[in-house]
């Protein structure tokens, strides 16, 4: 919801879609600059973690999981990460810690 509402702050109707690589791709598309990089930089680095959020959130609807908690705290992580990441993004493409 965070990458949707920062998506519609730009200025920018975000596709009806569930996946957050998909929505930090556009949401870099839009602001560019080093707002931008930022967020390329957390694709790049958390690619596999994201990856594997955006499974967990279809298949948790209709297949029972388990995660060890070690699991639960390193997607936690690349969570607040991201959360970071995008609450120091402007709409005008420079990050807030630039």
């Amino acid at each position: 919801m965070l990458l949707k509402a920062k998506l519609l702050e730009c200025g920018v109707d975000y596709p009806r879609v569930h996946g957050v690589r998909r929505l930090l791709r556009l949401l870099a598309e839009v602001v560019g600059g080093s707002g931008g990089e930022a967020l390329e930089g957390v694709l790049r680095r958390y690619s596999l973690e994201l990856a594997l959020l955006e499974d967990v959130y279809i298949t948790a609807r209709y297949v029972p999981r388990d995660f060890t908690r070690e699991d639960v705290l390193r997607l936690k992580g690349v969570v607040d990460e991201v959360v970071r990441v995008v609450g120091g993004i402007t709409c005008e493409g420079e990050s807030e810690e630039a």
